[in-house]
């Protein structure tokens, strides 16, 4: 085996980093050695503060305990979303106006049942109580501000997810990974070279020249390797998703912060809250083709209550995905490889992935390209997948108080797959069948879809029942 080989990762952040303390991991012991490539020129977008549970299971992988990285990171406890007002008010039903999106716990198993079946039962004709909220334990928890070190499952598990700083989770990966035996590079790369294999060589402002045998562009929205140099074409998702802005304001934590992020509708788009231990994070997603971007910020200081004072990031998002995410000797990770919105927290989520499916189909292949076609389709179809279910959440939404909430609920936004869906759902139909059928549960499982068309109001009448009280078995965990 030739030993000393070399992997660049061009781009630091939390993408770069993560990429790099898994490649180092799993290829380290193999001969490889990696370099990250960071530049002090080009800024990080750090838009995302809020991570799926999978984040969990990756500093598991790295042998990183909370207490290790949490503080370092003002990072908190997230065990799910909370969705404001993103269907039309209804006066009579108060209790409508907002939903818990909950992370599953392995006791759920025990409520979700009643959930579904009160789901059929309006889908019958029938009233019942269907917001998810008191079904599942994770929403009693955000509820009653019990961390998930206070709570024993006896034998069970409680999924959870975080909020972080990402420059200071970005800064705490690079410091990891340099002292497992990671080299930090600081230089802007200002020319690239390509040969037959793919990426040759990539120069530096300094003339410093960089070889390696595999590339990860994890250089951004520019995707200089994947995209710019060796000409992967990148799929818009414009179609689906409307939005293409985000505006980020900081604010004051309040005393007690509820262990959730909020996504709070606005006149085009939505607002994101996310609560860390030195502040809370806010922003505002939205589609600048209905709001230019002052008035988006004068709407989103309205809604957070503040003045200009306060400074504010305007940022813009490119909302899709490339068409090959390994090309010849070039892996593309994070937004160089596309972008979803942040709507379910899913970017650190598809970094890893990427990475830990790359690591697999290589070894695989011996090292070599043959499982390539292989990874790329089943990268491909996790993006599908998320835009799928992200799109639900505009499509199913009954809001038509703005040109935006009309264009986005039209028909014609939706994807194939959640067109379907959404119509077995509206005539009482088997969805499990179709989302494992499609392996469309591989993304979200049928219990999440259950959770969003419910907390969206999916049924043909508004003969909602007041909320079931919580479980009695939650209070075991109190």
């Amino acid at each position: 085996m030739k030993k000393n080989k070399n992997i660049i990762v061009l781009g630091g952040g939390t993408a770069g980093w993560m990429s790099a303390n898994l490649l180092h991991l799993k290829l380290a012991p193999l001969g490889y050695r990696i370099t990250v490539i960071e530049s002090d020129d080009i800024g990080i977008i750090g838009v995302g503060e809020g991570s799926t549970p999978q984040l969990k299971v990756f500093f598991d992988l790295l042998g990183i305990q909370e207490q290790d990285w949490m503080p370092k990171c003002d990072a908190t406890y997230k065990y799910g979303i909370q969705f404001r007002h993103w269907c039309k008010p209804d006066p009579k039903r108060p209790f409508l106006d907002d939903y818990f999106h909950p992370f599953p716990a392995s006791t759920d198993a025990r409520t979700a049942i009643e959930f579904m079946h009160a789901c059929h039962t309006m889908m019958q004709g029938y009233p019942a109580p269907v917001k998810p909220d008191p079904y599942f334990l994770t929403a009693y928890l955000t509820h009653k501000n019990i961390a998930p070190c206070e709570i024993s499952l006896n034998g069970g598990s409680c999924n959870y997810g975080y909020h972080f700083d990402s420059y200071k989770l970005g800064a705490f990966l690079a410091d990891f990974g340099q002292k497992q035996g990671i080299k930090r590079c600081v230089d802007t790369i200002k020319d690239v070279k390509s040969c037959e294999n793919g990426i040759a060589v990539l120069h530096g402002k300094q003339q410093t020249q960089y070889h390696g045998e595999l590339f990860f562009d994890c250089s951004g929205f520019q995707g200089l390797l994947l995209q710019q140099t060796l000409n992967v074409p990148f799929e818009s998702f414009a179609d689906n998703l409307l939005n293409d802005s985000a505006i980020a304001i900081p604010t004051k934590r309040e005393n007690l912060e509820p262990m959730q992020t909020q996504a709070t509708a606005l006149s085009s788009g939505w607002a994101w809250r996310i609560p860390l231990t030195s502040r809370v994070g806010n922003g505002y997603v939205y589609s600048s083709h209905f709001i230019d971007k002052e008035a988006a910020e004068d709407e989103l200081r309205n809604h957070l209550g503040i003045d200009k004072s306060s400074p504010a990031r305007h940022l813009k998002m490119k909302v899709g995905q490339v068409s090959k995410h390994w090309h010849k000797n070039c892996v593309a990770v994070g937004l160089a490889q596309g972008f979803i919105e942040p709507l379910e927290a899913t970017a650190l989520h598809l970094v890893q992935e990427t990475v830990v499916q790359f690591i697999g189909a290589y070894l695989a292949g011996k090292e070599t390209l043959h499982f390539q076609d292989a990874f790329n389709d089943n990268i491909r179809s996790r993006f599908l997948g998320i835009k799928d279910y992200i799109s639900a959440h505009y499509c199913a939404s009954n809001r038509c108080d703005s040109k935006y909430w009309k264009e986005a609920s039209q028909a014609k936004h939706r994807t194939a797959h959640l067109q379907q869906l959404m119509q077995l759902w509206q005539t009482g139909q088997d969805i499990n069948a179709y989302l494992t059928t499609h392996k469309l549960h591989q993304y979200y499982p049928t219990m999440s879809w259950y959770c969003l068309l419910a907390g969206y109001q999916q049924f043909s009448h508004r003969q909602f029942e007041s909320p079931s009280p919580w479980h009695a078995h939650f209070s075991e965990y109190a």
